[in-house]
């Protein structure tokens, strides 16, 4: 039984679970997480996600081989050197399956397309097989519990009318997650970043 744990533990520690991602600077998310104030009081049974670990997914690789990850650096790189940063903003806010609360994306709507198409040839290229979801761009901001029907509901519609200000999404961002690593929450950490040119 230890050798089966072991085996067990050192299988999770060889693989990580990856995804590529943009991130609002943090006066944007400042301001939405003010006007999420009523909700975090009013739903405290939520699963509310970190503010540092807000992020617009362009696309999630799942869980893979650590030895993989160097691959997908030097292509990435050079990816956000050739492009702009994207002027975007924090707009609204939604719900999945009245189980996951989000808030919208607004702005170069086209240029995020644009990108997340070619972070998804890249991790092509690389031989990286992943499920290609069409792109819903979105930020998570928390999950319900599942006897917690109503909560996500009420608070999307409490983010209807948010427009937040726009922001330059200045670095394209390889993250790392512990999730199902544990029984506290997710947390995410930046394998590696780069900036986006000025072209």
């Amino acid at each position: 039984m230890g050798e089966g744990s072991g085996g067990d533990e050192r299988a999770r520690s060889a693989t990580v679970r990856v995804f590529i991602a943009l991130a609002p600077p943090d006066d944007a998310k400042d301001e939405l997480a003010d006007a999420l104030g009523p909700a975090y009081a009013a739903y405290p049974r939520m699963r509310w996600n970190r503010i540092e670990d807000w992020h617009i997914t362009l696309a999630f690789l799942g869980e893979l081989p650590v030895a993989t990850v160097p691959l997908l650096r030097p292509p990435l790189a050079d990816l956000a050197a050739a492009r702009r940063p994207l002027e975007l903003a924090l707009r609204g806010g939604g719900h999945f399956d009245d189980r996951v609360l989000w808030s919208g994306i607004d702005g170069d709507l086209e240029g995020l397309h644009g990108l997340a198409t070619e972070v998804r040839a890249v991790v092509a290229e690389c031989g990286i097989p992943f499920e290609g979801r069409p792109l819903r761009p979105h930020l998570t901001l928390a999950r319900a519990r599942r006897d917690d029907p109503s909560s996500v509901l009420e608070a999307a519609a409490g983010l209807a009318g948010f427009t937040g200000r726009r922001w330059r999404a200045g670095w394209l961002h390889l993250v790392g997650s512990d999730f199902g690593r544990g029984p506290g929450p997710i947390r995410y950490r930046d394998i590696e970043s780069w900036p986006f040119g000025e072209v």
